[in-house]
């Protein structure tokens, strides 16, 4: 009668092992929550730009601009 439950016992272990599989897998299973903030979302906007452009003429186109006149 003890052999019979000795060779029982390693299919219980395995039975048991996968009953609790699915719980195990389950606590593996990342969570991704999704929520709005408390506060508004500001944007500031108060940004200067500045730019200077440079242009450098030839004598010579300059003075036939000044000239004849651009058309």
């Amino acid at each position: 009668m003890m052999n019979g439950l000795r060779s029982l016992r390693p299919l219980a272990v395995h039975i048991l092992m996968v009953m609790m599989l699915p719980l195990v897998m389950y606590g593996c299973t990342p969570t991704v929550q999704m929520a709005a903030p408390k506060e508004p979302i500001t944007v500031n906007l108060n940004v200067k730009i500045q730019h200077e452009i440079y242009v450098k003429v030839d004598k010579e186109v300059d003075e036939l601009f000044s000239e004849q006149g651009l058309f």
